[in-house]
């Protein structure tokens, strides 16, 4: 029994090891986009699957016998499709989500906005904004070519940015100590995010809030409806048992 994880997070390289460890036979499906990717143990496969339909005749011809979508927060699309490929194969599906930072003590201090033109908005003042939007966002911004803005991805961006800007590319886990002193050095009076939520990237937030800079954060696309979700690896692990220990009687 082949267990096909939709890849390319912490939490999906977390539950690929502990399944592996676990003797699961267990297939990490990542999408390509990054080019030197942080790779799980296991099976791994790197592209895509030719949308919906591409992923449910590959469900089939491999005999997957269940899918846990792991993917980013804001891969919408992909979870999407995930959903409808499970649908039609009746495939067992669990979205592996780490939760927001809606829950975070700080989180009523924050401005939270629907998308990126309403952040764009809501920071048109912004002097100095630093933007950890992630690089397909990039392009939206791009008329804010007269400010120095401060932009960070992992990968680079594929337009090309204004001279005034700076680009840090960097993956994390980041310091508060370090984030704060990033910050004062560019001078940074606004903070522009994603609710990508967990805590390898938390730390802006509160080095952000700790220098009293104005913080935007992107809320999350709404969730496939009708899909069971896990908030932690171990959580997926028990629905991934719980539905072997029923087949096997």
């Amino acid at each position: 029994m082949t267990i096909l994880i939709l890849g390319g997070t912490a939490e999906a390289r977390e539950l690929a090891a502990a399944l592996v460890a676990a003797s699961e036979d267990v297939l990490t499906s990542l999408a390509g986009r990054v080019s030197k990717p942080a790779l799980p143990v296991g099976q791994v496969r790197i592209g895509g699957f030719g949308g919906a339909d591409g992923l449910a005749e590959f469900l089939m011809a491999n005999r997957i016998a269940a899918v846990v979508d792991a993917t980013h927060p804001f891969a919408a699309q992909i979870s999407t499709n995930a959903a409808a490929a499970a649908a039609r194969t009746g495939t067992p599906l669990l979205r592996l989500e780490r939760p927001g930072w809606h829950d975070h003590p700080l989180e009523k201090a924050w401005t939270w906005v629907p998308d990126v033109p309403a952040a764009m908005v809501a920071a048109d003042a912004a002097r100095r904004p630093f933007l950890t939007t992630g690089r397909q966002s990039l392009e939206a911004f791009l008329r804010w070519d007269d400010r120095p803005a401060l932009v960070r991805v992992v990968e680079p961006p594929e337009v090309p940015l204004p001279d005034a800007w700076t680009l840090i590319i960097s993956r994390g886990p980041y310091r508060f100590e370090n984030e704060r002193q990033l910050m004062i050095d560019h001078r940074i009076d606004t903070l522009i995010t994603k609710d990508s939520g967990g805590a390898h990237t938390v730390a802006k937030l509160e080095a952000a809030h700790d220098l009293a800079l104005q913080v935007l954060i992107i809320q999350r696309p709404a969730p496939t409806g009708g899909v069971t979700t896990a908030r932690t690896v171990d959580q997926a692990v028990t629905w991934i048992q719980a539905r072997e220990s029923c087949q096997a009687r």
